[in-house]
């Protein structure tokens, strides 16, 4: 009899100093720092499920020998897009006569390019020629909410320009008191808060979802479903999120500046003179130019994406990077060759720069 009480409590000490052990060993597990560049855990079925520290950027996969080539001509593009539209923003900043809501809106389409292209193209010129391939977590996050926004954005510039164009055509004698500049503000403000509303929940899709299969991404840049696709969770409502809300937006967007332009056109056919429906269509040249290269280029990838499923990866991952530098870098171009009034302030800007280093005593 004693013999099996002293066997019961010898049996007992060794359970609980098992179980002691156990759970120093689980606090240890759950305060051990990432060895690698991930958190992992082990669940029943074997899958690893971690939350990645960095993510890896492949650039442009297929086209790896050509990186160094590649990389010239986004160079050249990137510096012609924000040394144009840095250029366009200074005009219309020094010059008086472009102090109108047109023009104003047409800075803020400058802005917005400058944030597009630099959001992406440095990035991915550090892959190309210092094969830095690694981005944070928290990094390519701000990437995707920075590279989104600013496409929901710049649609919306748009929209506001073409109700710019509309009162101007349509209501001349009305357009100082419809557009004031306490109601351009509001359109402004507008626009920055529909764009902020409609992604930042993107920020908490992607930051909810586990990851078990790869932290690589086969892009030179993070985008919203790219990343999601590498989580082990269901996605649904990334995937319907993703592309429905933007795209709905931009398509409601779309319809309204076709509204807009079929009333201008039925507006300036209606002119007595050609002069005058010359001088008006004019006006609203380079701004379907500007139209045109936005939404043309992006419904094409879209489509390609959507139903272009024999076209090679490297073909859609090229698009997409030229996507986010060629209007940037045409915009501003297309704006000063259709747009008298800027190009001659841009002619007096530099003019007046060469005369005061002229005037200077090393000049």
């Amino acid at each position: 009899m004693n013999f099996l009480l002293g066997a019961q409590q010898f049996t007992s000490l060794r359970l609980s100093f098992a179980s002691a052990h156990i759970q120093e060993f689980l606090l240890f597990l759950h305060f051990q720092p990432p060895i690698s560049t991930a958190m992992s855990i082990m669940i029943d079925n074997n899958i690893t499920i971690f939350h990645p520290v960095v993510f890896v950027l492949l650039g442009i996969p297929g086209l790896e020998a050509y990186h160094t080539w590649l990389s010239i001509p986004l160079c050249l593009m990137y510096v012609t897009a924000v040394f144009g539209n840095s250029i366009l923003i200074v005009v219309i900043i020094i010059e008086r006569n472009l102090h109108e809501p047109m023009y104003f809106f047409l800075s803020m389409l400058a802005v917005t390019d400058i944030l597009l292209s630099t959001t992406t193209v440095p990035k991915a010129l550090a892959i190309f020629w210092l094969h830095a391939h690694n981005i944070a977590f928290d990094a390519c996050v701000t990437q995707v909410f920075f590279v989104h926004t600013m496409f929901v954005g710049e649609s919306a510039i748009l929209l506001a320009m073409a109700f710019d164009r509309f009162v101007a055509i349509c209501a001349p004698l009305r357009y100082t008191t419809v557009l004031t500049w306490h109601i351009v503000g509001r359109i402004a403000l507008a626009i920055v808060m529909r764009s902020f509303c409609i992604i930042f929940p993107v920020i908490f899709l992607l930051k909810r979802l586990p990851f078990c299969r790869t932290n690589v991404v086969p892009h030179s840049y993070c985008e919203h479903i790219g990343v999601a696709r590498l989580a082990c969770a269901d996605i649904t409502v990334n995937i319907w999120y993703g592309f429905s809300v933007p795209i709905v937006m931009v398509i409601m967007d779309v319809i309204l500046i076709a509204v807009s332009y079929s009333l201008i056109l039925r507006a300036v056919f209606r002119l007595p003179s050609q002069d005058a429906r010359h001088k008006a269509l004019s006006t609203c040249g380079s701004h379907l130019c500007v139209i045109l290269m936005f939404y043309v280029p992006s419904f094409f990838t879209l489509l390609t994406h959507r139903f272009g499923r024999n076209i090679p990866r490297h073909v859609h991952i090229l698009l997409a990077n030229l996507y986010v530098v060629v209007p940037p870098m045409l915009n501003p171009i297309v704006c000063g060759v259709k747009t008298k009034q800027i190009r001659e302030g841009i002619v007096r800007w530099f003019l007046d720069i060469k005369t005061q280093c002229c005037s200077s005593p090393l000049g």
